[in-house]
C-alpha cells in the first residue's frame, strides 16, 4: 500500500520540485497539495494522508499555526521541508514547528543534479517512509504530579550502583531527537558537574539553529566541540557538521571526515566507542529516539567498559529504532521514559557526590 502524502507549500517552484521527487518513488502517492496552511487543513479529512510536508512561510495560516491545528485535530506525522536556517529569526520559527508537534526537518531540495541534491532527494523519500510509521499523539494539557515524579526518579536512581565517579555524559539521537534532547538538557542545572557530548543526526545547515534553539532554554553553555581541547564540566558539545567527533587517548576532542558509520557522519557509535575507550566505567551513555542502529554498538562498548547506559523507552520514542537495537544487544542497563532520563542522571551524579563526602 502506498504512503499517502499531503504537500503544503506556497511556492509553485518548490511545490513542483517536491511533487517530482516524491512521485519518483513507487511507494509514495501524493494525495493532495495546498498553497496555504488553511487550505491544507481543509484537505486532511478527504485526502487522509499518512504524512504531511509543510514549510513555515505561507499566507493565511503559516506553518506553525497549521502544525498546531493538525496536532490538535488530526494528529499526523509532519515533516518540515524548509530552507536551511540562516537567520536567528528563522531558527526560532523552524524549531517552534518541532515544539508544536512536527517530527523532523529537511532542507528544501533544489533543481539540479549535483551530489548534494541527489542525496537530499533520496533523504526526502527516506524520511517520508520513516515518518509513515511514526506514532504521534494529540496535544493536550497534562496535570503534572511533581512529588510522584520526584519519588519515582529517586527510586530509579537509588537502584543504580556505580563503581566510579562519572566523568562524562554522552548522548546520541536522531529522528525526534531535538525535543528529547531539550527535555534532558533543560532538566540539568547550571552547576551540573559533567561535560556533555551529543551527536544528533540533523540535515546540513540546521545544526547551528539547533544549538541556538537549545541554548535558549538550557542552563549550560552549548558549543561546537573545539578540536584539541578537553571536555569541560558544565558544557554541552556537538560535532561540526559532516564530521565525526571522538575523544583521543589524551582525552581531547578530535574531528574526522572518515567514511560514514552506520550510514551517518557524525556517528553516535564513533563517539560512544571513543568515550568507552578513554573514560571506561566513568562514562554515562544515553541513546534516544531515532531510526536505524547507530549508537547501539557504541553503547555496548560503554556497557562492556563498566559505564552506565540508558535507552529511551518505546512509549516515548518517536522512532524506536536506535534504542531498540541497543536493548536487543544487551547494551542498555536502564530503559526509561524521556521525562525520567535527565532527573535520573542528575540524581545518580548527586548521589555519588554525596557518598564521597
Amino acid at each position: 500500500m502506498s504512503i499517502r502524502v499531503l504537500v503544503v507549500e506556497d511556492s509553485p517552484v518548490a511545490l513542483a520540485i517536491l511533487k517530482k521527487i516524491l512521485s519518483s518513488s513507487p511507494d509514495i502517492e501524493i494525495v493532495g497539495t495546498a498553497r496555504t496552511g488553511l487550505e491544507g487543513l481543509h484537505l486532511i479529512p478527504d485526502t487522509r494522508p499518512d504524512v504531511i510536508c509543510t514549510d513555515f512561510f505561507m499566507p493565511h495560516m503559516n506553518g506553525l499555526e497549521f502544525t498546531s491545528q493538525v496536532m490538535l485535530r488530526y494528529p499526523l506525522p509532519i515533516l518540515v521541508v524548509s530552507a536551511s536556517v540562516q537567520e536567528e529569526e528563522d531558527t526560532h520559527r523552524i524549531f517552534q514547528l518541532l515544539e508544536a508537534g512536527a517530527v523532523d526537518i529537511l532542507p528544501k531540495p533544489k533543481a539540479g543534479l549535483d551530489s548534494d541534491n541527489i542525496r537530499l532527494k533520496q533523504a526526502l523519500i527516506d524520511k517520508i517512509k520513516i515518518l509513515s510509521g511514526v506514532k504521534v499523539f494529540k496535544k493536550k494539557q497534562q496535570k503534572s504530579k511533581p512529588h510522584q515524579a520526584l519519588l519515582r526518579h529517586n527510586q530509579i536512581a537509588s537502584s543504580i550502583k556505580l563503581s566510579s565517579r562519572p566523568k562524562i555524559l554522552a548522548v546520541g539521537s536522531s529522528t525526534g531527537g531535538p525535543l528529547a534532547l531539550q527535555q534532558i538538557l533543560t532538566s540539568l542545572p547550571a552547576d551540573f558537574p559533567l561535560p556533555i557530548v551529543c551527536v544528533q543526526h540533523i540535515s546540513l545547515g540546521f545544526l547551528q539553529g539547533l544549538i541556538d534553539w537549545l541554548d535558549e532554554s538550557c542552563h549550560l553553555s552549548i558549543q561546537i566541540a573545539p578540536a584539541g581541547e578537553r571536555p569541560k564540566p558544565g558544557n554541552i558539545y556537538f560535532p561540526p557538521e559532516r564530521q565525526h567527533l571522538e575523544i583521543d587517548h589524551q582525552g581531547r576532542f578530535i574531528h574526522s571526515k572518515s567514511p560514514l558509520v552506520n550510514g551517518h557522519c557524525p556517528s553516535v557509535t564513533t563517539l560512544f566507542k571513543s568515550i568507552a575507550q578513554f573514560y571506561g566505567r566513568r562514562a554515562i551513555g544515553i541513546l534516544l529516539t531515532g531510526m536505524g542502529c547507530d549508537g547501539a554498538d557504541g553503547m555496548k562498548a560503554i556497557t562492556d567498559a563498566g559505564g552506565l547506559t540508558i535507552a529511551q523507552d518505546e512509549a516515548t520514542s518517536i522512532v524506536f529504532g536506535m534504542p531498540k537495537e541497543a536493548i536487543d544487544l544487551g547494551a542498555a542497563q536502564q530503559v526509561l521514559p524521556i521525562q525520567a532520563i535527565g532527573p535520573t542522571v542528575l540524581r545518580v551524579v548527586q548521589q555519588f557526590s554525596l557518598e564521597l563526602q
